[in-house]
């Protein structure tokens, strides 16, 4: 039995992930803004055979609130083996390059929330000298594509955040997962102009994704071809690289 914390539980692909870790019997505590959106999850993993759920509404931008949070967490699950982080919005990238406080926000959003949480709980982590911190970033943080930079600088300083904690928190006997999804068929990506041979769906990504917890990966690309897709895109040369439209 596990005791999981999901920040983001309603995403597409946390909640894949919770359907599995439920069919385990663990304890969850779910964490993320819309309490009806909470419910209906929650109803569903306890019929999936979850031992428990603890609901916690709260917007991941509210760095105040962080606090409480993890207090209430810990009195309900006394310890945390598993924390997923996995909140995000996809922004419109026209508009951010247009206003200056919808890119501030959506940086927050992607980035700036989900250091402040690490930051939190990796203190915890480290005195439980036990668990595994697993975070979603993308695989747009590999390169900064003019199709989508402000979301993929957000999520290149998650990953870089997470190198280093990897590094610092191994010492003690925590894991580091950072989780790098290629297109998922999720309601953030619907409408979007995507290759559909590329296009998976959460569940295969959960599959891999609490296999990457179990086995302890490192940086877990998923599918797995996106390791390749990635190392193609970042080999261009500059001067090839800036006149692609990608």
């Amino acid at each position: 039995m596990k005791r999981i914390l999901i920040i983001g539980a309603t995403s597409a692909i946390s909640a894949a992930c919770a359907r599995l870790w439920a069919e385990q019997g663990s304890e969850f505590f779910l964490v993320a803004r819309n309490l009806e959106k909470l419910e209906q999850t929650a109803a569903d993993l306890k019929g999936r055979g979850a031992k428990s759920v603890t609901l916690h509404c709260m917007d991941a931008t509210d760095f105040v609130a962080h606090g409480a949070m993890l207090e209430s967490c810990l009195a309900t699950l006394q310890q945390i083996d598993i924390a997923l982080i996995a909140h995000g919005t996809l922004p419109d990238q026209k508009v951010c390059e247009q206003e200056v406080s919808v890119a501030l926000q959506e940086f927050a959003n992607n980035g700036t929330s989900v250091i402040a949480l690490l930051t939190l709980l990796a203190n915890q982590f480290e005195t439980q000298r036990c668990g595994t911190l697993a975070v979603i970033s993308s695989v747009a943080g590999d390169r900064g594509r003019p199709s989508n930079y402000l979301y993929g600088t957000a999520k290149a300083a998650v990953s870089t955040f997470c190198e280093g904690l990897r590094a610092r928190l191994f010492k003690v006997g925590v894991h580091v997962i950072d989780i790098k999804p290629g297109f998922v068929d999720t309601p953030m990506t619907q409408g979007l102009n995507l290759p559909a041979v590329l296009i998976v769906t959460p569940e295969l990504v959960a599959m891999q994704v609490v296999d990457g917890i179990n086995k302890k990966t490192d940086i877990l690309y998923t599918p797995k071809r996106w390791r390749l897709i990635m190392q193609i895109i970042k080999s261009i040369p500059v001067f090839l690289f800036k006149r692609l439209n990608l």
